[in-house]
């Protein structure tokens, strides 16, 4: 890592055009620390060409594409050490075992010869395919190999994650898989820039969203400020209840400093609240402390759909 003490990703005015189409227009996003950010779009928006630069797959037409400071065209080798991606789902040799083929992949990475079996080992583990280490990739289904192709991207045991369209493709169930392994990673000092047109994926997943749309950056920060911002000043939590619940208690959450309006559909508790996380802690926290019954806590879903349709349509 460079001499800043958190991982970073940046791109400084970074275009790349083919022949009259633009696909990235000068797009400035600084990305820092450890937490995950999607990298939201509707397809051909963008996404995986600004990928491809951060990764030197594609070399950009202007500007610059950095990696914990490093410039990834001029420095490629530096700027990608402590980098693991995945970028258009990989095939894997459907006779081999994910033993295998990593090892395969860890010695054209270069991973050293006496760390490659624990390499290995942790990275499957990480991705919960510990049983499956030595069975024929053949015999997988999608969402299987996809954690294979994530395993292989986490052999370095990188700081810095680029992930374009994880769960493109999958089940419900191997989406869901995937989804829970990528939360995971989180636990660790990483920073993963998550590419995705799901906005479900997004608010499940992901602490901040970079919007982008026909090559543009439209907005960057933090989900609850992002919809806050474009939806009047207030955000919207959904509440899951395992019962329903009673007046007092709905009261109560409406005298919350911040809470603007309560309501209650059936096993669902919808607050509104103005000042993003600070009324946001304190409503959780409330909630958590009245014995309500509550078994999810999250933003609203159509809410974000809501910011995210009215953000592309003026873009359009």
């Amino acid at each position: 890592m460079s001499s800043s003490e958190f991982p970073s990703i940046e791109a400084v005015k970074l275009s790349k055009q083919f022949g009259s189409f633009t696909a990235v227009s000068e797009l400035n996003l600084k990305i820092e620390g450890a937490k995950c950010v999607g990298f939201l779009g509707p397809n051909g928006a963008g996404k995986t060409t600004t990928l491809k630069m951060f990764t030197d797959l594609i070399k950009p037409t202007s500007g610059e594409a950095l990696i914990n400071g490093v410039n990834v065209h001029t420095n490629k080798r530096k700027a990608l050490e402590s980098v693991g991606t995945l970028i258009e789902m990989p095939e894997i040799y459907p006779s081999l075992t994910p033993r295998e083929s990593l090892m395969m992949i860890a010695e054209i990475r270069g991973v050293p010869v006496g760390e490659r079996k624990k390499r290995i080992e942790e990275a499957v583990a990480e991705v919960r395919m510990e049983e499956w280490i030595d069975k024929r990739v053949g015999k997988f289904s999608k969402g299987m190999k996809q954690r294979i192709c994530i395993a292989s991207a986490l052999l370095s045991d990188p700081c810095v994650l680029l992930l374009d369209e994880p769960t493109t493709g999958l089940d419900p169930r191997g989406m869901s898989e995937v989804r829970d392994i990528i939360k995971s990673l989180k636990n660790k000092e990483r920073l993963i820039f998550m590419s995705s047109h799901l906005l479900s994926e997004v608010s499940d997943v992901c602490d901040e969203v970079a919007m982008i749309d026909h090559g543009k950056l439209i907005v960057y920060d933090a989900l609850p400020n992002v919809i806050a911002k474009f939806s009047k000043g207030s955000n919207l939590v959904e509440v899951g209840l395992r019962r329903p619940i009673d007046g007092a208690a709905l009261k109560a959450i409406g005298a919350i400093q911040g809470v603007i309006e309560v309501t209650a559909k059936n096993s669902t508790l919808q607050i509104r609240f103005s000042n993003g996380l600070e009324t946001q802690e304190k409503i959780f926290v409330a909630i958590a402390n009245m014995n309500v019954g509550a078994i999810s806590y999250k933003p609203s879903g159509s809410e974000l759909e809501d910011v995210y349709l009215n953000l592309i349509k003026d873009t359009l």
